[in-house]
Formats: structure tokens, C-alpha cells, sequence
């Protein structure tokens, strides 16, 4: 049975490469059956990681999409294992989307990982030194405001290039959606990337998402102090919304579309050759029409 290291560092980074690379999954107070199917399209289906060799097919696959056709810089210790791992992954689970008509590279009778989430559930992030985010982001003031509420932290997606399409996204945010019922969870936050280091390259998205898709007031987070960088870079009335949108990566629009708020400045990420946002999405602000589709939330969240 695979279990969480005991101790834990407060930050990525830290942990020794070799049990890092060891790639374990979080199982502490999983409401979710390990191998349980959280739905299926043709040969796709997505599901929490079963075990250890999953969570390394996800790590490969973020390998691939970040460092190999994306931006990001490796370290010596990923480029020889070719796989996208940090300390957190030892206490997420992660959920995959398998294509079982896709047999994963040397690996007989097992499907492949073709797309991947990272979930930290707040009480599990609290045991071992606070969410990802937060290294980005100042939301313990967020969190604190909201103590009553169970928080889920999103993060690490990607997808196989030929798998980006409507089916495999939606099997991603039914296996969410699903995770988030059953959890009771509340609100989901999380960092997302616009790709490139130069705010003022980034201009349009950066001040779009500042006038047009703020969180209010209520759910506002700061970037933190020594990492913000200025959202509001063009007036609202020279921005054109409609290029704006079409400029944003799907990630993102997708989120905005649920319901989902931006926080307050936006962060430089050197290693992945990113600008990040911070996502905060409430339950109870998720647009009604995907409860028909992804099915309605709990009362206790409606609220």
C-alpha cells in the first residue's frame, strides 16, 4: 500500500532526489477508491493514479509538455530522469486521463497517461507545509477569511498534444468535479501560466484579466510582495476584449468561463519561462448551466 512520507520540507526542492523521483501519492482520508473509474469516453478514461509507476507516467508527461515542447529549464536531476517532479507530488493525487487503446511505452497491458492534474486537498496541504500557491501568492489571508471552507489546490495540468481537444478537457473536469463532490470541497485555486517572462509583451492578457475578470473583493489574493508584478498595464478602454480572449490560453479562458476570479498581480516564474495568475474559483460561483452537465453541487456548497 503506498503511504506519504512522514516528514515532509515546506518547500519543493528540498526533498532528496531519490526519494522525490520515488514519485508517491497522497492516500491519507481518500473518499475516492484507488482504481475507481470517474468516467469514460470510448478508449479515454480518467481516475486518480493507482500507483507509484502512474504517478511517474504523469511526471513524464509534464516533462514533455513543459520542458521538452514548452519553456521551462531543467535541472540536471530532472533531465536525467526526464520527468517534471517536486516534493509536492509526494503528498497530491493526481488525476490522469488513460487512453486504453494506447499501450504506455514499455510498459505491457497498461494504458497511457495522455493527460494529468495535480490535486491538494487543504488538509493534507496544512500537515505538510501549505499549498504550492502559496509560493507565489499570499492567500493565507484568503484562506483565513474563508475558515469555514475546504480549499483544492489545482495545479501541474497538461495534456499529450494529440489529446487537446473538447472530450479529453471535459473527462478532466468531470474527474474534478467528482473529486470536488465527494470531498465536500468549496473553493478550487491555483496558479495559470501565460507563457513568457515579459510582462509588457504580455500587456493585453495581463490587463484584461485585471479590468475584465478580477476577483471581487471577497475573494482577492495578492501576489506576494517580492514577486508582484503590475496587471494593469493598458487602459480598460484600449484593450480589445475580443483579441484579448482569443489570446488567452484555453486553461485560463476555461476557468473564466466557470466562474472563476484572477487575483491581484501576477508572478514571473523563471524555470518555466512564465507569467502567473492566480485562479480562485469558489463553488458557489460556478455557472449553473455545467451543473447539468457535470452534475449539481452538495447543498452545503450551493450556499
Amino acid at each position: 500500500m503506498l503511504t506519504v512520507e512522514p516528514l515532509l520540507p515546506r518547500r519543493p526542492g528540498l526533498l532528496p532526489t531519490l526519494r522525490a523521483f520515488g514519485g508517491l501519492m497522497a492516500t491519507e482520508h481518500n473518499e475516492l477508491r484507488f482504481g475507481e473509474a470517474l468516467g469514460r469516453l470510448g478508449s479515454l478514461e480518467v481516475r486518480l493514479a493507482r500507483r507509484s509507476a502512474e504517478v511517474r507516467q504523469a511526471q513524464k508527461l509534464r516533462y514533455r509538455v513543459f520542458y521538452q515542447e514548452g519553456s521551462a529549464i531543467a535541472d540536471a536531476a530532472r533531465m536525467v530522469a526526464r520527468r517534471d517532479v517536486d516534493a509536492f507530488d509526494a503528498i497530491c493525487d493526481h488525476l490522469l486521463v488513460v487512453d486504453h487503446d494506447l499501450p504506455a511505452a514499455n510498459l505491457r497491458r497498461t494504458p497511457a497517461v495522455v493527460g494529468t492534474y495535480r490535486l491538494l486537498r487543504q488538509d493534507i496541504a496544512a500537515r505538510h507545509g501549505g499549498f504550492y500557491t502559496a509560493g507565489e501568492f499570499d492567500i493565507g489571508a484568503l484562506v483565513s477569511r474563508h475558515s469555514g471552507m475546504k480549499f483544492l489546490e489545482l495545479g501541474r495540468s497538461c495534456v499529450l498534444p494529440p489529446y487537446r481537444n473538447k472530450r479529453t478537457v471535459e473527462l478532466l473536469w468531470h474527474g474534478i468535479w467528482t473529486y470536488v463532490r465527494r470531498h465536500r470541497l468549496d473553493v478550487m485555486i491555483g496558479c495559470a501560466s501565460l507563457t513568457g517572462t515579459d510582462p509588457d509583451k504580455l500587456a493585453l492578457p495581463l490587463s484584461f484579466l485585471h479590468h475584465y475578470a478580477g476577483a471581487s473583493d471577497r475573494w482577492v489574493a495578492r501576489a506576494r510582495p517580492e514577486r508582484y508584478v503590475e496587471m494593469n498595464r493598458l487602459r480598460k478602454d484600449a484593450i480589445d476584449t475580443r483579441k484579448a480572449l482569443r489570446g488567452l490560453p484555453p486553461l485560463i479562458r476555461g476557468y473564466l468561463r466557470l466562474g472563476a476570479g484572477i487575483g491581484d498581480g501576477a508572478v514571473i516564474d523563471p524555470q518555466f519561462g512564465t507569467t502567473d495568475v492566480l485562479i480562485v474559483l469558489p463553488v458557489s460561483s460556478i455557472n449553473a448551466r455545467y451543473f447539468a452537465h457535470f452534475g449539481a453541487p452538495n447543498a452545503r456548497q450551493a450556499a
